[in-house]
């Protein structure tokens, strides 16, 4: 390593220690999960990118474990093992994750918050973007892209929506996935019911059924077969895909859903012009949709009264950052002129301390910094 080189990782260091104070000193505690975590929670909650960059290897026992490639599910289930648990809570932390990507170093510094069970969603929201900004400041970038999205307003769509459950789920799948959900809906819209399956029987036996229906059968079948998995999927999702292939059989998303879904895709711009849209979107289709367009409205009061200049924010209902867990608010800050790479990114996941073994729902919110990415965007 060159001096320039090793004087540039020496001051990013102590920029990120600074900013771990400043994050103490606003309330948060210093979270230090273990680097070595249960690989489960990341192969059946992250998202795509995650769960294929993972480092997987098996102790004594047989049990998978995984270097940690992210430290919210980390820091969210020792918060779950807390005292704490349950009460509103807070978290800083930095240090090393670990993800296969290509011809970059596979281990990476990572900052970042996590909170827990406040009830004040909007506010919380809000406070975790600006607490952002100020990191990118406190690294010298000038200059930023603020994109934001929000996961809650698609899924409110769609639960208005006269569809069936399954093409619900799958819809938000697809969403929270980031895979190109356009594709899918034209997919979608197809009609399928002249194709053969080799599951004919099944599907037959499913027309109909709920998904507690398809469990119970799925789980009963593969019993018989003597296995609990097949080529890595649970049972869970094995009765999903068959209840979705028994819906499509059944027909075609209907054509006026798919043309109000992608009106709703194309809403885009400032926070308040899009509020504007979707206001009339819901209008001019009979939907109910004001508990999350009013959610909406609250965070970008709630920015605003933070400092931040919400006519720079650039909101799209089709903003997504790819992980399953996300139940609401995302947002990603880039450099100006840096497109793929964010600097900070974060979102509202409520579900995922429920699934990770909470007793009762637990909001919860947070982000990460990219270190290495936020040192490079204050030099460029």
């Amino acid at each position: 390593m060159s001096q320039t080189s090793a004087a540039t990782a020496t001051g990013s260091a102590a920029q990120a220690e600074a900013l771990l104070q400043t994050f103490a000193r606003a309330g948060y505690t210093h979270a230090r999960p273990p680097i070595l975590q249960p690989a489960e929670p990341f192969l059946d909650l992250s998202g795509e990118d995650i769960r294929k960059s993972l480092y997987l290897t098996t102790d004594a026992t047989g049990e998978e474990l995984c270097l940690r490639p992210d430290l919210t599910i980390p820091v969210a289930r020792e918060y779950l093992t807390s005292k704490r648990a349950g009460a509103p809570a807070g978290f800083c932390y930095l240090g090393p994750v670990f993800r296969f990507r290509g011809g970059t170093a596979s281990e990476f510094n990572q900052a970042g918050v996590e909170s827990f069970g406040r009830q004040d969603r909007a506010a919380a929201d809000a406070e975790m973007l600006a607490l952002g900004v100020e990191a990118t400041a406190a690294f010298g970038v000038a200059s930023l892209d603020i994109r934001t999205g929000d996961v809650a307003l698609f899924a409110a769509l769609i639960d208005a929506l006269d569809l069936y459950p399954v093409w619900k789920r799958r819809l938000i799948k697809d969403f929270n996935r980031k895979i190109s959900l356009a594709q899918d809906l034209q997919r979608l819209t197809l009609e399928t019911g002249k194709t053969r399956n080799e599951y004919e029987g099944v599907l037959a036996a499913l027309a109909g059924s709920d998904r507690k229906a398809a469990l119970a059968l799925v789980t009963d079948l593969m019993s018989i077969a003597g296995t609990s998995n097949v080529g890595g999927r649970t049972v869970s999702e094995i009765a999903d895909r068959f209840l979705e292939q028994s819906t499509l059989k059944g027909g075609a998303l209907p054509r006026d859903a798919l043309q109000l879904i992608e009106r709703f895709l194309g809403i885009a711009g400032e926070p308040d012009d899009a509020a504007s849209q979707l206001r009339t979107l819901a209008a001019d289709a009979k939907l109910d949709l004001n508990a999350a367009i009013d959610q909406f409205e609250s965070r970008t009061g709630f920015m605003a009264a933070r400092g931040i200049d919400t006519r720079t924010i650039r909101f799209s209902t089709a903003f997504g950052r790819g992980l399953d867990y996300y139940t609401g608010f995302e947002f990603e800050l880039h450099a100006k002129g840096n497109s793929t790479e964010p600097l900070v990114g974060g979102g509202r996941y409520d579900g995922l301390l429920t699934r990770l073994g909470a007793r009762a729902p637990i909001p919860a919110v947070g982000f990460s910094i990219w270190i290495e990415a936020l040192s490079q965007g204050s030099a460029a």
